[in-house]
Order: structure tokens, then sequence, then C-alpha cells
């Protein structure tokens, strides 16, 4: 459904180590940087860009905004935290785990990136 997420950035060295970091856990290639100083995460034909606002004006998180990430196992998730942790981030809501929900129980864990941006890392655990 989706083709790209672009996120804003006040320091772009900040958010490609958080993001080189954090993404790596889950199988996905450094930034393409661009000569704008723009940051492209390429992977299974979705794409993420880091960016400075084109405005000029601050970079600013989205209230309401959470972008998830896909991971291949609980083990590859609670791997993303810790590399984001080590890398600028901070943890948020509860620690990574396992969440029963209607749909079936997902395994997530809460980042906010050096800029602010809500972020989760999140596998669908099988049906019991």
């Amino acid at each position: 459904m989706f083709n790209h997420v672009t996120l804003g950035s006040n320091d772009i060295a900040r958010s490609k180590a958080f993001y080189d970091a954090t993404l790596a856990a889950l199988g996905v290639p450094a930034a393409i940087q661009d000569a704008k100083g723009r940051l492209f995460y390429l992977h299974d034909g979705g794409m993420l860009m880091i960016t400075t606002p084109l405005d000029g004006q601050p970079a600013t998180p989205s209230n309401g905004f959470t972008l998830g990430f896909k991971a291949a196992t609980p083990e590859q998730a609670a791997a993303w935290h810790k590399a984001g942790v080590e890398n600028g981030g901070t943890a948020i809501e509860n620690p990574p785990g396992v969440r029963p929900l209607p749909t079936g129980d997902l395994y997530l864990a809460y980042l906010k990136d050096p800029d602010g941006n809500k972020l989760c890392a999140v596998h669908k655990m099988p049906a019991a």
C-alpha cells in the first residue's frame, strides 16, 4: 500500500547513526546519501527518507504518528530496540514484549528517534 515514508531531522549525521544502527538490526542496508544530504533507506520495495524540511523550518515529530518496522522475529525487534537506545533513541511506552490484540498477538518494541519521531518494531506472533 505504501511506497515511502519521509521523516524530518534537525541533524542528519545524528539521524544517520541512529537509523543505520537500528535498521541494520532488521537487515536493511546503510543509507544512501544524496548531494543534498538526504538519507535513503531501501528495503523490500519500500523506502524511508530522512531529510531536513524543505521549507527551512525545524523538523518536529507528528503527534499521533507511529512508523512501524516489520521484524522477522521477536529477537530481531529486541535487537532493533537495543541498537536504538545505544544510538541516541529513547525507549518509550512498555518494555519490548508480546501484546495480546484482537487481531493476534504482536511483539512490539517502541522508541523515539533522536528528533522525537515515534517508531515501533513489530513481529506478528504465530497463532496459538
